[in-house]
């Protein structure tokens, strides 16, 4: 039997931090990672606008790669298009959302921060997470587009400013009172910069992101016999499966796809190197 192919999307290269956890639990799937950097970042733009480029991106994606699964890497997209994205395709598509839920049975003040794009800070979707799992909890929000640039700085090699983090998080950091000692990165960017962002805080801070879920419901589809009914809506697997494979285990058998050249070519060797560092083959532009 052929490999799976699951295709992770993202407007940058936020996605890698659910694909890295999409690997470790689905160690024999065929990866394409499409980044849209020609409309980086998601967060910023229109709903209809939004919805319609993924739209046409992935149609047009699709027409050139086989693809069995979707993973939409970006809060920002989930939050707005996953449910006209599934009206249009066939084949599953699993989004991201913030990890409220998973916030509330870790935190031990019951302050939780919420970090993500402005738009997911703003969204009504969120609000409604907030007030279902979190109704008895104090959740604060901070939304940074900034994160999403240093994130995207890091991967090509660029030396971040720890100043730059400890302005963003300001309003928490000068809190004592009522700091979060657990925070949901609420945009898929953020965990690339877990070290970053644990450093500006004094005391241990949980952090807590949607990547594993993701690659459980990855695992659970991929391996439902109803693949191919989309009808399909499976019951949850165990939240704590066993033994993930390390991410230097796997073959270097997958691919990465950007929608616009880049004109620094010292970055695009960063980037690529970046990219290989995680088990992809090649990255290539695909003018979509």
């Amino acid at each position: 039997m052929s490999a799976k192919r699951v295709l992770i999307f993202d407007s940058g290269v936020g996605g890698l931090s659910v694909y890295e956890q999409i690997v470790k639990y689905n160690p024999t799937i065929k990866c394409q990672y499409l980044f849209d950097n020609a409309y980086f970042p998601y967060g910023e733009l229109p709903r209809e606008q939004l919805i319609n480029r993924l739209t046409q991106l992935l149609t047009d994606f699709m027409q050139l790669h086989s693809v069995d699964l979707i993973v939409i890497a970006c809060n920002s997209a989930s939050t707005v298009a996953l449910d006209a994205l599934r009206q249009h395709f066939t084949i599953p598509i699993v989004g991201v959302v913030p990890a409220i839920k998973p916030a509330t049975l870790i935190t031990a003040n019951n302050v939780i921060g919420l970090l993500a794009t402005p738009g997911t800070i703003e969204r009504a979707y969120t609000d409604t997470l907030i007030n279902e799992f979190a109704a008895d909890k104090t959740v604060l929000r901070i939304g940074s587009t900034k994160l999403v640039e240093l994130a995207e700085d890091k991967l090509i090699g660029k030396v971040l400013d720890a100043d730059s983090f400890r302005v963003i998080l300001a309003p928490w950091l000068k809190n004592e009172d009522n700091m979060p000692d657990t925070l949901v990165l609420g945009c898929t960017h953020f965990p690339l910069l877990r070290e970053e962002i644990s450093a500006c805080f004094a005391q241990p801070i949980h952090l807590v992101d949607s990547g594993q879920a993701i690659a459980l419901r990855v695992k659970q589809l991929l391996n439902s016999r109803y693949f191919n009914d989309p009808l399909l809506n499976p019951q949850p697997l165990n939240p704590q499966p066993l033994n993930p494979q390390p991410l230097n285990n796997y073959l270097l058998n997958h691919q990465a796809f950007y929608t616009r050249q880049f004109e620094n070519k010292a970055h695009l060797t960063a980037l690529t190197m970046s990219f290989k560092e995680r088990g992809f083959l090649e990255i290539n532009f695909c003018g979509l």
